[in-house]
């Protein structure tokens, strides 16, 4: 029925970043939309970050920001392939993990360093072949130079929409140690992106839950998700578009810098333990591996399809029986509302609870760094992130071209919770959510995904941050002079 897919990784560090600079610009020029994402070093106290106010929130990530540094960044390059044969959207996808070193001081929480290291991370090899590289305003020629400012100004130029996952955080980091010193306010702050990225900014978690629908909008949860619907469409041979991908084949010196990440089927797992219900709405559960309930995404995928179901055949039921009554609405596919109606409560009960741990607090958040600070040094908020290192992933029939060649020798590192393969989890969830978006779009200079053009999720409020320059708002100075230089007004860059 269904293929494993691998994907393959390239791992960029400073012994093959120059190596690699040509063909990583080549890959953010031709592509259609890039998808990133980031592991840091920490996040400061969790509880701030989900303060009632949105301008306190992005106060407390930009001291975060400013304190703190990426470790590794992911950068997942969907490249649309025209297709002649059939009418599916079929994508070359080039997936690049680059390890990292802030040249100055940062604080590193050992609750991250804790995270990291159990889901594989080498701080070995980042201390040794980290891509150096500092935080704020330009100085002197580095903005020339092969180094990391200078590819975030190619990513700038190509002006290709950007895609994150819960990407507030992702966006102020890399504001903060690749463009510039952050503005202070928040609506500078917005009015700057929306200049820096005119081609927009999507975020999957919104459009997981505002246009797809899902019971869960965690990372890998969207992920299998999307995954399992896109098999499903192709086997049933329905007319609809649908997603295929084809990955590059390297050779040579190249595969040396190759880890290969596996989507492998999973078997119906019927009979196995209970899911985890925390961990089934959020990504994240307290217990960790000790938990005595499941933490399989493809089993918590099922349980939810499983109760969806039932539900759909008891209010069946229930209008047979009830004929003179007026016909109940259909239910929303996978609305996340229910599990969220579940954890009501428990939300406040938690914050209460630990709040020395500052875990549970995050709901519908990014994952957490570890067990006692649940934040992982990606993102305080998105739990999926950490779920993804929970196991192997669902079988993708879409990506029904050859696996890539890999040599023998070469091994598949332990867990799959990287920059680099989150970023392109985060690209297949939108590639997905487009070809859905576009059957009900006429025109195609409409945007991939309107409903979710320039929103950033916000965890806790029922409304997006919108990325745009209002009325009363300015853009920053420093923002100004960068533009000038990406844009060719200006050769020189203003420096600290």
């Amino acid at each position: 029925m269904s293929s494993s897919m691998i994907v393959p990784v390239i791992d960029v560090q400073g012994n093959n970043f120059k190596e690699l600079w040509g063909a990583m610009v080549l890959a953010i020029k031709t592509s259609s939309f890039i998808a990133l994402d980031t592991e840091l070093s920490g996040l400061g106290p969790r509880k701030a970050l989900l303060a009632e106010s949105i301008e306190d929130r992005y106060k407390t990530i930009c001291h975060a920001a400013r304190t703190r540094s990426i470790l590794s960044l992911g950068i997942a390059c969907y490249k649309e392939i025209d297709n002649k044969v059939r009418a599916d959207n079929t994508y070359l996808v080039q997936v690049y993990n680059l390890t990292l070193l802030c040249s100055e001081e940062y604080i590193i929480e050992p609750q991250s360093v804790q995270f990291l290291v159990q889901h594989g991370f080498d701080f070995n090899k980042q201390y040794a072949q980290g891509i150096p590289y500092y935080k704020g305003n330009d100085k002197g020629g580095d903005a020339h130079g092969v180094n990391m400012r200078s590819l975030f100004v190619e990513l700038l130029r190509a002006n290709k929409p950007l895609l994150v996952h819960n990407g507030l955080i992702d966006m102020v980091f890399l504001y903060q140690c690749f463009y510039a010193h952050l503005p202070e306010r928040l609506g500078t702050f917005t009015a700057d992106l929306s200049q820096m990225f005119p081609s927009g900014i999507y975020d999957t978690k919104y459009a997981t839950e505002y246009e797809l629908r899902f019971a869960a909008s965690y990372l890998e949860y969207a992920y299998k998700k999307c995954k399992l619907e896109n098999s499903r469409a192709i086997e049933s041979g329905g007319n609809g578009t649908h997603v295929f991908l084809e990955f590059c084949k390297y050779i040579g010196n190249m595969q040396s810098y190759i880890d290969y990440r596996p989507c492998v089927d999973n078997q119906s797992q019927d009979g196995v333990r209970s899911v985890c219900i925390q961990f089934s709405a959020y990504g994240w559960c307290p217990n960790g591996s000790h938990c005595s309930m499941s933490h399989d995404t493809d089993l918590i995928i099922q349980h939810d399809e499983n109760t969806r179901e039932d539900k759909r055949k008891k209010r069946k039921r229930k209008n047979k029986n009830k004929d003179s009554q007026a016909e109940v609405p259909p239910e929303t596919c996978e609305s996340p509302q229910g599990k969220r109606m579940h954890f009501e409560g428990m939300d406040a009960e938690v914050d209460h609870q630990d709040q020395t741990r500052s875990q549970p607090t995050l709901p519908e958040n990014q994952e957490m760094t570890v067990a006692s600070e649940p934040t992982d040094g990606g993102h305080a908020f998105e739990h999926g992130k950490t779920a993804s290192k929970n196991g192997n992933y669902v079988s993708q029939p879409q990506a029904s071209s050859e696996a890539p060649d890999r040599p023998n020798e070469k091994k598949v590192e332990g867990g799959t919770h990287r920059a680099g393969f989150d970023a392109f989890m985060t690209g297949y969830i939108f590639a997905f959510a487009k070809t859905c978006a576009a059957k009900s779009e006429e025109f195609t200079t409409a945007p991939l995904i309107p409903g979710c053009l320039n929103k950033l999720y916000l965890s806790g409020k029922s409304v997006p941050l919108n990325v745009a320059k209002s009325t009363f708002s300015k853009s920053s100075k420093a923002h100004v002079h960068k533009m000038d230089y990406v844009w060719g007004k200006s050769t020189a860059v203003k420096t600290e």
